[in-house]
């Protein structure tokens, strides 16, 4: 006797169908970075550090989703070729603020052209309506995720 178990169909699966947008994102992405010798997370280091300058390592690292570590030895690569500074000692703590040199900031411009590019590519399917919508309606799946699991379902 065979139990009936609900299955996923993936034709019609949207967590599926994400999984693929956000596959086919990461492979353009890579694709517009690598010529210019930089990874996902390399960019999105600088872009955070653009946007929320002195933060910390663990800020860096929630903010592209890498570990600690793997942050720190980025973190360390971007020092080393100019692209950021870290005072030597932590003013309070542990915590090293981080900034973004020239250096870092013209190839932050540089990949971030080529990353617009993707993102154009991306929605130019869409309307502006549609583009809202998609918008909304990710942030409203993000958000029910990452809310505590309701006990009752």
């Amino acid at each position: 006797m065979s139990q009936s178990r609900p299955q996923i169909h993936l034709d019609t699966s949207l967590g599926y169908l994400l999984k693929q947008a956000a596959s086919a994102l990461r492979t353009a992405m890579e694709d517009v970075l690598r010529p210019l010798g930089m990874t996902i997370t390399h960019y999105s280091c600088l872009e955070l550090l653009a946007q929320r300058p002195g933060s910390t390592n663990s800020e860096l690292a929630r903010g592209t989703f890498v570990t600690r570590q793997s942050m720190n030895v980025l973190l360390q690569a971007l020092e080393r070729d100019g692209e950021v500074v870290r005072p030597a000692d932590a003013a309070v703590g542990k915590a090293l603020p981080t900034r973004l040199t020239p250096v870092g900031r013209r190839r932050l411009d540089e990949a971030s052209a080529a990353v617009r590019s993707v993102e154009a590519r991306m929605l130019s399917g869409l309307t502006d309506a549609e583009q809202s919508a998609a918008f909304t309606a990710l942030t409203s799946m993000v958000r029910s995720l990452r809310a505590a699991p309701d006990a009752s379902a």
